[in-house]
């Protein structure tokens, strides 16, 4: 009789340490045999991200045996149980989402969040989350994080494709007009983002000061300006580093920290990418 033995994953990589709130995120390195992962109270997407490896999967009385290729995903809802026997070792991106999350996504698409059911889905293909993915994984290697709008943005993204894709139902969007931020609540807002740009910004606490949740925030904000709040704050974050930069003899790195960039560098990149230019781009006063 041969005996398989239960391994442990290494966690390579974490979002633990980066303030993230609206997501998990850890890159786990697995050794060769068995894992058996005992449900959590957290849906569960896993995508692979290191070389083939064959895989045997199990969940909720389902089997598969793969080939798991990069960019290939497996959903595995809040309390189900599962298990995985790859032939090689292999590389995955775990990404722990809370129910509330898709809850949350089935009402700004219009939906009752009470009949989205999540289902497992042992082998998911989308170029959508694949790209999401990606973007996640790349945020955790970079010496830099991004502000946490943006990962805010990308888990609201991932949540509503997997609303798409991952449930037994789909909400019904017909007959929808688009809702938008009233003139107050979005001069409120940008208000509160000019005053606060050396801060780090929170959805949360905007959608406290609009009187809205975080969800009709992030619908109304870009139904309203026709930019996410992410990009927006971004923006606004450079075109205020630019002014100093124009405008007074301030010392490039207190300019970065004024705008509310983590540093210098992060500052230049920024701009480069939003405007085309860098700091040493723009004349200083004589």
């Amino acid at each position: 009789m041969t005996t398989t033995l239960q391994i442990l994953p290494r966690v390579l990589q974490s979002s633990a340490d980066r303030g993230w709130n609206a997501l998990s995120a850890a890159l786990v390195h697995i050794p060769r045999g068995l894992s058996n992962v005992r449900g959590v109270d957290v849906h569960t997407l896993a995508m692979h991200v290191g070389p083939p490896v064959n895989a045997d999967c199990f969940c909720d009385g389902t089997r598969l045996r793969r080939i798991q290729k990069p960019g290939d995903l497996a959903f595995v809802p809040a309390g189900f149980d599962s298990s995985w026997e790859d032939d090689a070792e292999c590389q995955i991106l775990r990404l722990g989402l809370h129910p509330s999350l898709l809850e949350q996504a089935a009402e700004e698409l219009r939906g009752d969040p009470s009949k989205i059911d999540a289902i497992p889905r042992l082998q998911l293909h989308d170029a959508r989350i694949e790209a999401i993915g990606f973007a996640i994984k790349a945020d955790l290697e970079a010496d830099t994080p991004s502000d946490s709008l943006f990962i805010d943005h990308l888990a609201s993204a991932l949540a509503i494709r997997l609303i798409e894709t991952a449930t037994d139902r789909r909400p019904d969007s017909k007959g929808y007009k688009e809702p938008r931020l009233s003139p107050r609540q979005l001069k409120l807002l940008n208000e509160f983002i000019e005053e606060n740009l050396d801060q780090p910004l929170r959805l949360a606490d905007l959608a406290t000061l609009a009187g809205i949740s975080v969800t009709w925030l992030k619908t109304l904000f870009r139904n309203s300006t026709g930019t996410p709040v992410h990009q927006y704050v971004i923006r606004r974050r450079v075109e205020y580093a630019r002014a100093l930069i124009a405008t007074t003899k301030t010392p490039a790195r207190e300019v970065a920290l004024a705008a509310g960039f983590a540093n210098q560098s992060h500052m230049s990149t920024t701009m480069r990418r939003v405007l085309g230019v860098i700091p040493g781009d723009i004349r200083r006063p004589d």
